[in-house]
């Protein structure tokens, strides 16, 4: 179990991490998609912060502070439940894939986390 946990929680770091830095930097992916699902340009590289503070709690999980991890991954789940939210109040499906992706990896982060524990 413990081997799971480490293997989800570094790729959920690692993947969640790059988005932030792409949301920090408002890649022109990011801002299209953002544009799409009526998420203002001004939020964009605010939403990015706390995806770069999950990827340093979920890494400081692995450390030794496993209840930061479980934290970091508990915040990341509420905060992917809200981009799926968004997603489908906008009517936008083509690119859903992508928030209910991370937040399978963020749940499975969270559960491992507290199981492994």
């Amino acid at each position: 179990m413990f081997v799971a946990y480490v293997v989800v929680t570094v790729f959920t770091a690692v993947v969640v991490g790059a988005i932030g830095v792409l949301d920090l930097r408002e890649a022109p992916a990011v801002l299209a998609t953002s544009s799409a699902v009526d998420v203002p340009r001004s939020w964009v590289a605010p939403l990015g912060v706390p995806k770069v503070a999950a990827t340093v709690g979920l890494f400081l999980g692995l450390a030794g502070w496993r209840w930061l991890g479980v934290a970091a991954a508990a915040g990341l789940v509420v905060f992917f439940v809200g981009a799926v939210l968004t997603h489908l109040r906008a009517r936008v499906f083509s690119t859903i894939w992508a928030p209910a992706g991370f937040l399978a990896l963020s749940a499975a982060a969270l559960w491992l986390g507290v199981a492994a524990a």
